[in-house]
């Protein structure tokens, strides 16, 4: 059940433009030591490694390097970079959390990104008088932690850079405050997994003879097999034969990490994504698993190693789940349109409108919104869920609630 996953690729442009030699040289050092883990992995490894190496391999994986990556001159822009807006509609929605928590209350900020959403919602918490005690930043990638830095300290005044924090893990003792992550759950190494003749197998990544990568599908093991079987269970009805997705068979485990010791507080999760029925719906029958490079679409997961970002949607229906199975209450649920209007995005949009300098700041704060919210933008594409635990964070979600669709 191999086939060259090469064949037959549909990129959305058609003018990708093409690596300059430095950046083909670090590709191919990506791709020679992808080659070697292959080789001794006995020929062929779980999609869910190949991805693993591509995005975090030290030195080389498309977060580890040193390339540029947020923005308009990366490959792709977030919302924090955008502008101010969405990390202040963030701020309305965790300072009354942090409030209710008091003194020593803490924000913990997983991947950090360009730095931009640590320095707009620090200062707005600071005009909200509900700053933590610290604002740890749980960043894997040793370059954006360096890129981070600079940028917190060369923006925010003294008071505010000296409680940010980097750390390497999850804290291990109890702590109380919040937990934020934009854009993490999709970069999550995932899964791939596909149905022949009724029984599950799991995507693999060869080589053909000539050294290219290509999709190889072998048996699932039991916990990916029992993975989607839960799904099925959970839609009601088998997957059609052919059918071809992603699934995050770890992401319980992997909440568990991030959140076992918050004794107090609440998360706060914005990404793409879809409620399971959605997700794994026959429109999707080939899965969601996309690259960006350049700000293109690119639907070759092999293409250029460690210079294209791969991401996967979150089925919103699994964290729910994880997130209630680790102890949290469902606080809720919504599109980001919804989550951002909530949260007074109009008074804040109409704060920074009055203090524009020009007309041109003005047309820009009019795009940044439109980009946050319209449906065929990031409104209705993205999506916020949060999860509490002995605080009330419901007020974060009285617009557009869709936990029904779950």
């Amino acid at each position: 059940m191999d086939a060259l996953f090469h064949a037959g690729v549909v990129y959305v442009h058609a003018d990708l433009p093409e690596p300059d030699a430095a950046a083909r040289e670090h590709s191919a050092q990506l791709s020679q030591l992808i080659a070697q883990v292959i080789s001794a992995e006995g020929g062929a490894i779980p999609f869910s490694r190949y991805m693993e190496l591509a995005l975090y391999a030290p030195g080389l994986g498309y977060y580890s390097a040193g390339a540029q990556k947020f923005g308009r001159a990366g490959d792709f822009v977030t919302a924090p970079e955008l502008g101010p807006l969405f990390a202040q509609c963030v701020a309305q929605a965790l300072a009354p959390v942090l409030r209710q928590l008091g003194e020593g209350a803490e924000f913990l900020e997983l991947g950090g990104g360009s730095g931009a959403f640590a320095q707009d919602v620090l200062t707005h918490l600071a005009l909200l008088d509900a700053l933590p005690a610290r604002y740890a930043i749980l960043e894997p990638s040793a370059d954006l932690r360096e890129r981070q830095r600079e940028r917190l300290h060369d923006t925010l005044p003294a008071a505010l850079f000296e409680r940010v924090e980097w750390i390497n893990a999850p804290p291990e003792a109890q702590w109380r405050g919040v937990l934020f992550a934009n854009e993490v759950l999709d970069a999550l190494p995932t899964l791939r997994f596909a149905l022949h003749e009724g029984e599950v197998f799991e995507e693999h990544v060869a080589q053909d003879a000539d050294g290219r990568l290509r999709r190889t599908d072998r048996p699932a093991d039991m916990l990916l097999a029992a993975a989607v079987r839960h799904l099925e269970n959970s839609l009601g009805s088998p997957l059609p034969d052919g059918f071809r997705s992603e699934v995050l068979a770890q992401l319980p485990y992997w909440i568990q990490a991030i959140s076992g010791t918050l004794r107090e507080g609440a998360m706060l999760f914005v990404d793409y994504g879809h409620p399971r029925r959605d997700f794994y719906a026959a429109q999707r029958a080939g899965g969601t698993l996309r690259g960006y490079y350049r700000h293109r679409l690119v639907e070759d997961p092999f293409l250029w190693p460690g210079l294209t970002d791969l991401t996967a949607s979150v089925d919103f229906t699994a964290l729910a789940e994880a997130g209630s199975g680790a102890g949290f209450e469902l606080a809720g649920y919504t599109s980001q349109a919804g989550f951002l209007f909530g949260n007074e995005l109009a008074q804040c949009f109409q704060t920074l409108h009055d203090l524009a300098p020009d007309e041109a700041t003005r047309y820009a704060l009019s795009q940044q919104v439109k980009q946050l919210t319209l449906p065929g933008a990031m409104g209705d594409a993205f999506q916020a869920m949060g999860f509490a635990r002995g605080v009330d964070f419901g007020h974060a979600f009285l617009q557009g609630d869709l936990r029904w669709r779950l």
